[in-house]
């Protein structure tokens, strides 16, 4: 609203409330009356102030709150459409041993919320150790490379800034992009700076492990059509199967 509409409708709410006492005055004729509820609504203004200070602010904020995060899980999942399912595929690859994390996290359509947050929590305690194939290291760079140009779209996302762990995962994988992408022959590099990539990478892997599991969450609260679908094409199930059987 802008000050020239706040001033109207103020000028408007205080002219209808003098008509009004004047009608009442001028019906009843009790100057008396009218002086004891006047001075009575003067005394109670500071308590609706309050209420509407801390109840109404509250709720309108918590509400602005609801509606951001909607946005924000409508662009988280386009990430995870566009690059996050191949990517979490493409990782395991990288990996010298899926099988933890694979039997870990295998979520499946008769998945509860609990159990998808039960296993974020469990991310660390997992054996993530990365397999430095160069084959593998130059499939991940490809797929990054093809992706650049959305990844620095969604870090230009106001939305998603608002989400400080997604905002880490997002600045991981810039990162690890322009790692490999700096980089000619993968597989002519000395163990120094191999194990420098094992860590950009796993550390990329820990975000997006826990990324994905917290939209996955969502979607299991609130989309559970959408969480089917998701359920079924996870990239770490051995048994994927988008086909819905009895």
């Amino acid at each position: 609203m802008t000050r020239r509409e706040v001033i109207i409708v103020a000028t408007v709410l205080v002219v209808l409330a003098l008509a009004q006492h004047g009608a009442h005055y001028l019906i009843f004729r009790d100057w008396h009356h009218l002086a004891i509820y006047g001075f009575g609504d003067i005394a109670f203004l500071p308590v609706e102030i309050l209420v509407i200070s801390l109840v109404v602010d509250r709720v309108l904020k918590e509400r602005e709150r609801q509606a951001v995060r909607q946005k924000m899980n409508m662009v988280i999942g386009t990430f995870f459409s566009a690059l996050g399912q191949p990517l979490l595929k493409r990782m395991c690859m990288v990996l010298e041993d899926d099988t933890d994390v694979r039997s870990s996290l295998a979520i499946g359509p008769n998945w509860t919320t609990e159990q998808i947050r039960q296993a974020r929590q469990s991310i660390p305690e997992l054996r993530i150790k990365v397999r430095p194939m160069r084959e593998d290291m130059e499939a991940l760079r490809e797929l990054l490379s093809e992706n650049r140009q959305f990844l620095l779209g969604l870090l230009q996302n106001p939305v998603l800034l608002e989400d400080e762990c997604f905002a880490e995962l997002l600045w991981a994988l810039t990162h690890l992009q322009e790692e490999l992408a700096a980089r000619g022959d993968l597989g002519d590099l000395p163990q120094s700076d191999v194990n420098h990539l094992i860590g950009d990478i796993r550390r990329v892997y820990q975000h997006l492990l826990r990324e994905w599991l917290e939209y996955m969450a969502h979607l299991n609260e609130n989309y559970p059509f959408l969480y089917s679908f998701q359920a079924r094409t996870n990239p770490l199930r051995p048994d994927a199967d988008v086909i819905v059987r009895e």
